[in-house]
């Protein structure tokens, strides 16, 4: 029975309802991130302001050590707000990919005790990462406001489809990894090479006219295809370009992948969701 005296209706793992049954329990959702959340800053003294702390320090060194001593900052106008806003967008990325690729071992307790979805662990992954993510985004935007940013519609509208890109892809590649990652631990060691080149496959240290120059048209059109790659330049457009750099101009056909890394992102969750439904019933015996 539950609170409201309704009966409760019991499952086999992998014959619910998957990702509507976790938002249909958005109240254990809720509970999960909140742990997340308050276990990242225990004990810390500073708690929340180290959110902010950490993208100001990574601002000042990208300034000094690569915008200065490198020269990067003449190559590139305003280049500590282009490298901070792509390292914002990739660094979301790898958390929530990362972390829902353990959510499952790391809750094995709680798996082999209780029945609720198991979707619930990727999902959640996702949604502590979005959280430690907001504080980054507001940093860049303070700083790009002091370098002459301006609010515009279609720049907000871009931040906001870049997270939801984001969001979507890392949460489906969270399952997919996180279901596999039960029986084989290997997947991790796999996610941590994801992670690794991710940084590079996007336009995050460099600008995608580099990549341009030196590819075919086919070969770039492939590089655009990767779903981040967009989504680092929807960052790009909303924070850097909105500066007017001398050196900027947006991705070619920036909106057209943009739809094209949004179904990617959309076939990636259903992936998942497929697999981890799949794999979901050796859960407990596995762990």
């Amino acid at each position: 029975m539950t609170a409201d005296n309704s009966v409760a209706i019991l499952r086999e793992p992998g014959t619910g309802l998957g990702l509507i049954d976790v938002f249909q329990r958005r109240h254990l959702l809720a509970l999960l991130v909140r742990k997340e959340v308050q276990i990242r800053y225990r004990g810390s003294v500073l708690g929340w302001m180290w959110s902010y702390v950490k993208p100001l320090v990574q601002f000042a060194v990208f300034f000094v050590a690569l915008g200065l001593f490198l020269g990067l900052n003449s190559s590139i106008g305003f280049y500590p707000i282009y490298l901070l806003s792509g390292f914002t967008a990739v660094t979301f990325f790898s958390e929530a990919f990362q972390n829902g690729t353990r959510s499952i071992v790391d809750n094995s307790a709680l798996i082999k005790k209780i029945y609720l979805p198991r979707e619930l662990f990727p999902v959640s992954s996702m949604l502590v990462a979005t959280v430690n993510t907001i504080p980054q985004i507001i940093v860049v935007w303070v700083l790009a406001i002091i370098f002459g940013w301006s609010f515009s519609p279609l720049a907000v509208g871009a931040i906001l489809l870049g997270v939801i890109i984001i969001a979507i892809l890392s949460t489906g590649l969270g399952l997919l990894f996180g279901a596999i990652n039960v029986a084989f631990r290997d997947a991790q060691s796999f996610v941590e090479i994801i992670i690794m080149c991710a940084m590079w496959a996007s336009p995050v240290m460099y600008q995608w006219s580099m990549v341009a120059q030196h590819l075919g048209p086919v070969w770039f059109t492939v590089y655009r295809l990767n779903p981040l790659t967009p989504a680092v330049e929807l960052f790009h457009y909303g924070f850097w370009l909105d500066l007017n750099p001398t050196s900027g101009e947006p991705l070619p056909d920036l909106w057209l992948f943009s739809l094209i890394a949004l179904l990617t992102a959309l076939t990636a969750l259903v992936a998942g969701q497929l697999v981890f439904r799949k794999l979901e019933g050796r859960f407990a015996q596995e762990l």
